[in-house]
């Protein structure tokens, strides 16, 4: 969450992505960084188990939220 409102902070348009496990984590973060507008794209949790197809998955259930994010 640093990272990504320290680009935005640039110009750099960034797009989070937390597990729904972190959501609230994320929410308090970017909370406590007066991010409230850079809303995380929430996909399935876990991640660390899982084989590199259920990884990719995982990225295309992030795409469409990625790409909304990115564009707005």
């Amino acid at each position: 969450m640093h990272d990504a409102v320290g680009l935005e902070e640039r110009g750099v348009p960034t797009a989070v992505i937390v597990t729904d496990a972190f959501l609230h984590e994320a929410d308090v973060q970017r909370t406590a960084l007066g991010a409230g507008r850079l809303e995380p794209v929430v996909i399935t949790h876990p991640l660390s188990t899982l084989t590199d197809e259920e990884i990719a998955g995982r990225a295309a259930e992030a795409a469409a939220g990625v790409r909304r994010t990115l564009v707005a």
